[in-house]
């Protein structure tokens, strides 16, 4: 039998391992580096109930206790801690405190990517708060930052300090300077090493995630009809107040939020995670459309040039770097010049089952994990690729596509149903609908996509977008890729000779890996 080593699900093999295309020997260290960061929260759980208590506003005979690390629910960024919190004049309830990975958003690497992460989160929290009531999302207590800096509810606080904070927010306004958010800025007595957030626990009497019943009732046409209906006026909420630029709300020190951070989705926190360089500085923000997607064409280019297994062989590194020569040229037929300055919407970059409560009869009751909500242009917004239960570069001609095509039909048709309902744009009722359907028609649903996925760029493209402009027989293709794989870059050719023995170094170091009876060689920098 081969010998197997554990990952974070589940269990790979040597044979397994030099077939993935993600950096195993990252992902063989995520063990390891998981039970050392849950020992520290562990043993800093005094810290932690103390730190609810702060939020929630205690007084001594209230109390709160952490769960057992068995109910601790730990996902691709984050782990969720439930609280029980035990009030003296009511029943008890359950939060949440949600700590950032530190071995999964790059902050080994990138320290301040935690921070980054919670700022964005957070302020995204208050900012559907304060502009989109209508969208249901868990009441946000509190958070902290790994400087003991922390925001916590007015609600919650003495009257005096309520007061002063009141008198402070009203004489800022008066005076023309920026009104400070809903959250009071304090020192928290209590200190960890990583930021947290502070949200209500969803219980089941609520709703359930979307994921455990997605399965068995995806055929239902009743059921899918509610969830697009209340999925598109989600959607359409957020896309009511149109954003000036590219890029991620934060809050600053002083607690007032703005449009200035990086546009931060899980890919970029993902790159950075394994060494990748984004060259997307977290203050930088975009005001086209065309300048942001030439970075993400970039972020792409430095995986090929950093990641160690990126490419397999000669013929595999020309089919990558033509893809992604052709990606580029192909900006300009993707991308509405029209919209190239707007409009810029908030959008739900990471909206999958698993981040959506329904009740029995999916009406969506709740959605969680805004972390990767940034503001992107409203072109870029089409439906989710879950809808059949595939990935999005599963989704080959055939029947697969043609069960999305009519799934992704309704979907706009829900769409356009709740669209009508709010103000018209332009004169037009149904505008960001001809915007979906248009993407849909021209394909750039799949460019968008591709770019948003650098693991299946380029099935994407093979499959979908360069047949749109000609059909090449395996033998033309293989001439095609021979061809333009150069113009990717002057040194493309000396690159694909360079990876093609980074690989072979990195082989070498898997099945050391293998032999080794402790796997945490690449747990390079700190550890919790």
């Amino acid at each position: 039998m081969s010998k197997t080593l554990p990952l974070l699900q589940g269990e790979i093999t040597l044979e397994s391992a030099l077939d993935d295309d993600d950096n195993m020997l990252q992902a063989l260290a995520y063990p390891q580096r998981r039970f050392e960061y849950f020992v520290y929260l562990w043993k800093h759980r005094s810290e932690i109930e103390a730190i609810v208590s702060y939020h929630l506003g205690l007084n001594e005979r209230e109390t709160c206790q952490i769960g057992e690390v068995k109910d601790w629910m730990a996902g691709s960024f984050n782990v969720c801690i439930p609280v029980r919190v035990n009030r003296a004049k009511s029943r008890s309830k359950r939060v949440i405190i949600r700590f950032p990975l530190p071995y999964k958003v790059g902050e080994l690497q990138h320290p301040g990517n935690a921070e980054e992460k919670i700022r964005s989160e957070a302020a995204t929290f208050i900012w559907i708060r304060e502009n989109c009531p209508t969208v249901p999302i868990p009441y946000l207590w509190g958070f902290g930052l790994p400087d003991s800096k922390s925001f916590t509810t007015p609600d919650t606080l003495p009257f005096h300090t309520r007061l002063m904070w009141y008198l402070r927010r009203s004489a800022l306004s008066v005076l023309g300077y920026p009104v400070p958010c809903r959250y009071i800025s304090r020192q928290c007595v209590r200190t960890l090493k990583t930021g947290y957030l502070v949200i209500d626990y969803i219980e089941e009497t609520h709703g359930k995630m979307l994921s455990e019943s997605w399965e068995e009732l995806r055929h239902d046409k009743n059921r899918r009809l509610n969830l697009f209906s209340d999925l598109s006026r989600i959607i359409l909420s957020l896309a009511q107040s149109p954003l000036p630029r590219i890029g991620s709300l934060t809050i600053d020190k002083h607690g007032v939020l703005c449009l200035l951070n990086r546009p931060l989705t899980l890919r970029l926190q993902h790159l950075e995670n394994e060494g990748i360089p984004t060259n997307i500085d977290r203050s930088l923000t975009y005001s086209t459309t065309d300048a942001y997607l030439l970075d993400l064409l970039l972020c792409h280019d430095s995986r090929i040039r950093n990641q160690p297994n990126s490419i397999l062989e000669k013929f595999d590194g020309q089919a990558q770097l033509s893809t992604l020569t052709a990606m580029r040229a192909l900006i300009p037929h993707f991308a509405n010049r029209d919209l190239r300055h707007g409009p810029f919407v908030l959008t739900l970059t990471d909206l999958h089952q698993s981040n959506i409560f329904v009740d029995n009869d999916w009406h969506v009751k709740c959605l969680i994990d805004l972390e990767w909500a940034c503001s992107r242009p409203l072109e870029m917004l089409h439906p989710p690729c879950w809808l059949t239960g595939r990935g999005v570069d599963q989704l080959a001609k055939g029947e697969h596509l043609e069960a999305y095509s009519s799934v992704h039909g309704e979907f706009l048709d829900a769409f356009e149903n709740e669209e009508r309902l709010f103000p018209r744009i332009n004169g037009d009722a149904s505008y960001r609908t001809r915007i979906m359907r248009r993407g849909w028609t021209t394909g750039n649903f799949w460019y968008f996509y591709a770019l948003d996925n650098p693991k299946g760029l380029y099935n994407i493209f093979l499959q979908h977008i360069q047949p749109m402009f000609t059909e090449l027989d395996d033998k033309s293709m293989v001439e095609f890729e021979r061809t333009l794989a150069p113009y990717w870059s002057v040194d493309g050719l000396e690159i694909i000779a360079a990876k093609i023995k980074d690989k072979e170094v990195y082989d070498d170091q898997l099945r050391r890996a293998f032999e080794s009876p402790v796997v945490n060689e690449n747990a390079d920098g700190p550890s919790y």
